[in-house]
């Protein structure tokens, strides 16, 4: 199949949101191992920033200030006149709160984003839920159905053995003419044989035509959740782009604040401290911010024991350590303060301790990473052929990749944390086949995993 095409299809039908289902070829085609080329990643960033741009945000946070950045010989000339001065402190206040409110609003609108998938997303899980029960319903029905009519199947042939002719009948009152009170009896046999036969005959009816109105139920509820999927995948694609748009913000700011704030600072000196000093000083913060973060990921990565990252079969691993905490299926919620969990857990829980790696289960793409509602911090990984994983829980600031990166089995994603609908520092796990939920502790063990 077209690359291009494939995934085109799926990302059109997905930004159209009109209330039509896929249909099965567009389904596959979303999912095709290896759809995500070259060509459709650039294809698929062109639909973010349309998406990105229905936010109000765009991504060209860099381009909209760097050309007006002061450099250090701006503030040098400046400090020549005091009118000179005034305007280079008013210029670099004025983009400094430029910068700030930038963060401010993107972040806001990540967050809003964020929030809108999350219920599309859990709209979508509990859409495949219901589908799923009115279909097993339906099979029961359908088989009780099945199982009365066989049963008003063996009572005609007890009456009727010979097709329905006159013989059976004959067969039936042979001898009873030498005593009334037996004729009487069988007749009375009959009738109650015959009436049973009308009620199991009834029942059956009954319960095909319940058969097929659920069954006709599950036929709508699937349409409704193949809708719902193509929801929440178009507000997965906004919820990224906003996300991105937000770390671009906050990476413009890191990278432009601190000289600011230092030119600022010799513009406003009242001592003889040169600018040479104050660029040093800009220079050895920035190391000592580069030491730090290179300490803290080191801290991090030495942190995981229990056997996270253990390898199975076919490049699957183990993808946190610890203990299973929290099974997948239904459970009763656990609450406080904050709300309370959800009453039916779609992944399995791992806990190894804060600030604990976390690995990817398989070689894939990252296609998110981002804050996601009640999953907190999240990251989730294609790996072709359908399948896919999740990550939740993630510390704040605990991300080690970004969205579009290409992970190894095995590598280290991102650090345990409690963010989002958590109860403690751990990692909620999911898979997911085609988009929708399955059971992470089956499906890892047979890739020879234990979770």
């Amino acid at each position: 199949m077209n690359d291009k095409h494939s995934t085109l299809d799926a990302a059109s039908a997905a930004s159209d949101d009109c209330g039509c289902a896929p249909t099965p070829a567009e389904s596959r085609a979303f999912w095709q191992k290896g759809s995500l080329t070259r060509r459709s990643a650039i294809s698929l960033g062109a639909l973010s920033v349309v998406a990105l741009s229905a936010f109000g945000v765009t991504s060209g946070v860099t381009a909209a200030y760097a050309a007006s950045y002061p450099s250090w010989d701006d503030v040098q000339n400046a400090m020549k006149n005091e009118a000179a001065k005034a305007n280079e402190v008013t210029r670099i206040e004025g983009l400094i709160q430029s910068l700030t409110q930038k963060v401010a609003d993107t972040q806001a609108q990540a967050q809003v984003a964020s929030d809108a998938y999350y219920v599309a997303q859990q709209e979508f899980f509990d859409a495949i839920r219901t589908a799923e029960e009115l279909q097993t319903q339906a099979d029961a029905q359908a088989a009780i159905a099945d199982e009365a009519a066989k049963k008003a199947g063996q009572v005609a042939a007890q009456l009727y053995r010979n097709g329905g002719d006159d013989t059976s009948l004959e067969l039936f009152f042979a001898g009873s003419a030498e005593n009334a009170d037996e004729l009487l009896s069988r007749l009375g046999t009959m009738d109650k044989l015959l009436e049973y036969n009308q009620s199991v005959y009834d029942n059956a009816v009954a319960a095909r035509n319940s058969a097929q109105s659920l069954s006709d139920q599950a036929v709508v509820a699937r349409t409704e959740r193949d809708r719902l999927q193509q929801v929440a995948e178009q507000k997965m694609i906004e919820a990224q782009a906003a996300a991105d748009a937000a770390q671009a913000a906050l990476d413009e700011q890191s990278a432009n604040l601190a000289t600011m704030e230092a030119q600022l600072a010799a513009l406003k000196s009242k001592t003889a401290t040169t600018v040479a000093s104050y660029k040093e000083g800009v220079r050895k913060a920035e190391e000592e911010r580069k030491r730090r973060e290179a300490a803290e990921a080191a801290a991090n990565a030495g942190g995981n024991s229990g056997g996270g990252g253990s390898p199975g079969r076919g490049g699957w691993v183990r993808p946190h350590g610890g203990h299973r905490s929290s099974g997948y299926g239904p459970r009763t919620p656990i609450c406080d303060s904050g709300g309370c969990s959800s009453s039916y857990h779609y992944g399995v829980d791992l806990a190894n301790g804060c600030g604990a790696a976390i690995y990817a289960a398989h070689s894939g793409t990252v296609d998110a990473a981002f804050y996601n509602g009640g999953y907190g911090n999240y990251i989730r990984i294609q790996h072709g052929g359908g399948v896919a994983t999740g990550y939740a829980h993630i510390k704040p600031g605990g991300y080690a990749v970004r969205s579009g990166q290409w992970v190894e089995a095995g590598q280290v994603i991102a650090y345990a944390g409690n963010t989002g609908g958590s109860f403690g520092c751990h990692l909620h796990f999911e898979v997911y086949i085609n988009g929708g939920y399955t059971n992470p502790i089956n499906f890892m063990a047979g890739k020879g995993v234990s979770v």
